[in-house]
């Protein structure tokens, strides 16, 4: 169900995706629900969307009681109180991985995204920077530079799209592109 759109996870998406569109607050899908937009079918069990800091007050007041709740008082996520789906917002100005200042931190929604079928997903070059900046600063988050390996696999990423992506990551691109390269998959 998941990879047929029909999923909890995917409804959910859907769900909120047009909340936050009727409220005119920008936003782009990140995560999970981005890798599968841009060709990588992975199973995800939150929706990550990407928001500014200033929107969070208001995505919070007009949703919490009405179909979601936070994880606990304060929290900057909601869950659908009908899916059970964790939705985590992304907070623009943040930084992945370790969340210490780096180079690359959580983008403007706008200029970072496209739409496609009435949803904001997050662009390509963005999803690569903040997938290897979160995987290289967090041991815990090295499942985001398998995402990126496996993008680069499926989508049979040149070398040169490394000019596309922010200075601090280009040299683990680089590195997970020829590893892809000298370990062609089985197909």
């Amino acid at each position: 169900m998941h990879f047929e759109g029909k999923s909890a996870v995917y409804l959910t998406l859907e769900k909120i995706t047009k909340r936050l569109k009727e409220f005119n607050v920008p936003y782009a899908v990140a995560g999970g629900m981005a890798l599968f937009f841009h060709g990588v079918r992975r199973f995800t069990e939150d929706v990550d969307i990407l928001v500014r800091r200033e929107d969070l007050p208001e995505i919070h007041s007009r949703l919490e009681g009405l179909g979601y709740i936070p994880l606990f008082s304060g929290s900057k996520n909601l869950r659908d109180a009908e899916s059970g789906v964790r939705i985590e917002f992304l907070v623009t100005g943040e930084y992945p991985g370790d969340g210490k200042p780096k180079p690359v931190s959580f983008p403007e929604p706008e200029p970072t995204s496209i739409e496609k079928d009435g949803i904001r997903w997050l662009t390509l070059p963005a999803l690569i920077e903040l997938k290897l900046a979160s995987g290289m600063t967090n041991p815990a988050w090295l499942k985001d530079l398998a995402d990126v390996q496996e993008l680069i696999r499926i989508l049979n990423l040149p070398l040169e799209y490394r000019e596309q992506l922010q200075p601090f990551v280009r040299e683990k691109y680089v590195e997970l592109w020829q590893s892809v390269k000298a370990n062609p998959a089985d197909i």
